[in-house]
């Protein structure tokens, strides 16, 4: 194995569905890859995974702050859901912990018809500077994901809701939401799957905004799988985020169409050769 230089990860419920969080840190490990993350965090025993993780030497990137794309009662762009939602951060920080792991993916939500777009707007960052007051003093991120609005189906769940209605879509307005709740301890999950779908210009945007993103998620553009597949040429974004100095993970989050620890092992090749 060469000398990576990124830290790579695995979302390992889109590569190893099905499977068992244990079993599917084991193929994390097989594919040769440092870390892990995962989603559902309430099903699993964190004495169990922590275990795990120092056999197979790997750390948790990231857990999933938010019970769903759309978590009603505690989403951001509602002021109304605003208890529900720190209550929910403050809930999650403390998982991160017991995960080892400093970063929570936090998710706006769907729109709220009875507010304008500039209601909904404020309330994410107040909901977000409040937010810091829970998560800072733990040392732990929130790492804040916009989700393209466009693709008419999610490959990671092919016959649930596409997303259509999620609040946050765009990457720059998510730049700029982060830069007036103005905290350390709040940045921008860059995916290139949905970034790709929504705005395009990859490249630029890391090299203008990599201050700002602590977390990378890869998939190729159409259908969400491996590098390679599609439109993304993720060696000249690879080599973008080395020449910035990322530090984050960039975590495969993808459908794959082969057998999935082939693809990592292949991925982590083309990264490994930059």
């Amino acid at each position: 194995m060469g000398a990576s230089p990124l830290k790579l990860s695995v979302r390992v419920e889109a590569l190893f569905p099905g499977m068992a969080l244990t079993a599917q840190m084991e193929k994390v490990a097989e594919a040769g890859y440092p870390g892990y993350e995962f989603g559902d965090w309430r099903a699993v025993d964190p004495r169990v995974i922590i275990a795990q993780a120092g056999r197979l030497r790997l750390a948790c990137a990231c857990i999933v702050g938010n019970k769903s794309v759309n978590p009603k009662g505690m989403g951001l762009c509602d002021p109304a859901e605003r208890p529900g939602f720190l209550a929910e951060i403050a809930t999650s920080t403390e998982a991160a912990l017991r995960f080892e792991s400093k970063q929570i993916v936090v998710l706006t939500g769907f729109k709220v018809p009875h507010l304008s777009r500039e209601q909904q707007r404020a309330s994410i960052v107040e909901g977000l500077k409040r937010a810091h007051d829970v998560v800072a003093p733990r040392g732990v991120t929130m790492i804040v994901e916009p989700i393209n609005t466009l693709a008419k189906i999610e490959p990671l769940n092919p016959t649930g809701n596409n997303h259509a209605d999620y609040f946050l879509d765009h990457t720059a307005e998510a730049l700029d939401l982060l830069r007036q709740v103005k905290s350390p301890y709040c940045k921008l999950l860059f995916d290139l799957y949905h970034a790709q779908i929504m705005d395009g210009n990859l490249i630029e945007t890391i090299r203008q905004n990599i201050a700002d993103i602590a977390h990378v998620h890869v998939g190729d553009v159409p259908g969400r799988h491996e590098p390679g597949t599609g439109e993304i040429h993720h060696p000249s974004v690879f080599r973008a985020l080395r020449e910035v100095g990322f530090q984050g993970f960039v975590a495969m989050e993808y459908v794959p169409l082969q057998d999935a620890v082939k693809t990592l092992r292949e991925v982590r090749k083309m990264v490994e050769s930059l």
